[in-house]
């Protein structure tokens, strides 16, 4: 009975996600559990809303327009259980440990990266699959892009909130990206960066060092940890998965709030995603193995919004790089299990989120 109300909950947060989200007040809805302290009592359908808007919940609906409740479809009521979570509004993180915030050489992942404007993190060191001897800066759409287009922008680290200027802190720039839509459902906040010579990167990642490879799938409650340029070394616990969530992005790009669809909730005791954590990735508590890509937040920090590190990897073909020749992907999970776990995109969202180049330009580093 367990794992089929995974199952439901999954396919009901499909039918309403798109019709919850419009309410005011109400910022997300995915999958978690029922109990958070008991995971045998199964799932509930979780809703992010604002604490008014929660505290409304469950009480006569007000006419006041300062605290509307939650208003859920009886269909959704009367077939799962519902838990509804306090959240401030989501927000991107990507513009500013004061550690991780210095000029650092070769960089590694978990230090301050980004545009000449901008200080967000290098999530992770990658690699083509099809060359293992290139390396990459991975991180945000909104630390690495010039407002979500082509155009050329150059990668400092530090980044730019941090003082880093150009030519003096200039690694490289810009390579790939996705870009982020107004009109449709996002997937994920992505970009790579090039750096002028393989020697100006080294796969590592800061306090934890080596990370062989990336997990396919997590599920919900597992235990992450990571490193990110304003909350330094975190934990976290996976809450929510298959979450549609409301991102505000603010005038970057001239986005304002979007969607993206089926992200990850990870909650910690203390902030874990504040403005310059964007791009960081959570890798999991034993194994150093790349999980998730943090890109958004709520205000007070506590809950990070992040997409699985596959789906990047899968997008943009490439891989964790290693000093070695090892190369190692933990096994995904399936069958009954299988609306417990983060999923796979579809063949028709890869095909949709297609990494563009960007525009040739920049000036070398000395």
């Amino acid at each position: 009975m367990q794992l089929t109300s995974y199952r439901k909950a999954y396919l009901l947060k499909q039918r309403y996600a798109a019709r919850m989200l419009k309410q005011r007040g109400v910022h997300g809805i995915g999958v978690g559990f029922k109990d958070p302290t008991k995971p045998r009592k199964g799932a509930a359908i979780i809703v992010y809303a604002d604490a008014a808007t929660a505290a409304s919940a469950g009480r006569k609906r007000r006419k006041s327009r300062s605290a509307p409740a939650v208003v859920l479809p009886s269909k959704l009521k009367s077939t799962v259980p519902v838990r509804i979570v306090r959240a401030s509004r989501f927000r991107k993180n990507g513009t500013g440990g004061l550690k991780f915030r210095r000029r650092i050489r070769p960089v590694i992942a978990g230090y301050s990266v980004g545009s000449p404007n901008v200080s967000g993190t290098a999530g992770l060191i990658i690699s083509d699959i099809g060359c293992p001897g290139s390396r990459y800066i991975l991180s945000n759409n909104h630390v690495l892009v010039n407002e979500n287009t082509d155009r050329s922008s150059a990668t400092l680290q530090p980044g730019g909130a941090d003082g880093g200027t150009v030519p003096r802190d200039q690694i490289g720039v810009m390579d790939r990206f996705v870009r982020l839509r107004k009109t449709r459902p996002n997937f994920l906040d992505a970009a790579t960066s090039k750096p002028f010579r393989r020697s100006l990167l080294r796969p590592a990642y800061a306090v934890y060092g080596r990370v062989p490879g990336h997990v396919r799938t997590y599920k919900i409650g597992d235990k992450f940890k990571k490193v990110g340029r304003t909350t330094g070394a975190v934990t976290g616990t996976v809450e929510s998965i298959h979450t549609d969530i409301r991102v505000d992005y603010g005038d970057y790009g001239g986005l304002g709030t979007i969607t993206f669809k089926n992200q990850s909730v990870i909650r910690g005791k203390y902030p874990v995603s504040l403005s310059g954590d964007s791009g960081s990735v959570w890798l999991t508590k034993s194994g150093n193995l790349a999980a998730a890509v943090n890109f958004a937040g709520s205000d007070e920090g506590r809950l990070s919004i992040a997409y699985p590190v596959d789906w990047f990897m899968r997008v943009f073909n490439t891989r964790v790089a290693s000093a070695g020749k090892r190369r190692l992907n933990a096994p995904g999970r399936g069958g009954k299990h299988k609306f417990m776990c983060v999923q796979p995109l579809s063949a028709k969202a890869l095909k949709s989120l297609r990494p563009r180049k960007c525009r040739l330009g920049g000036k070398k580093t000395k």
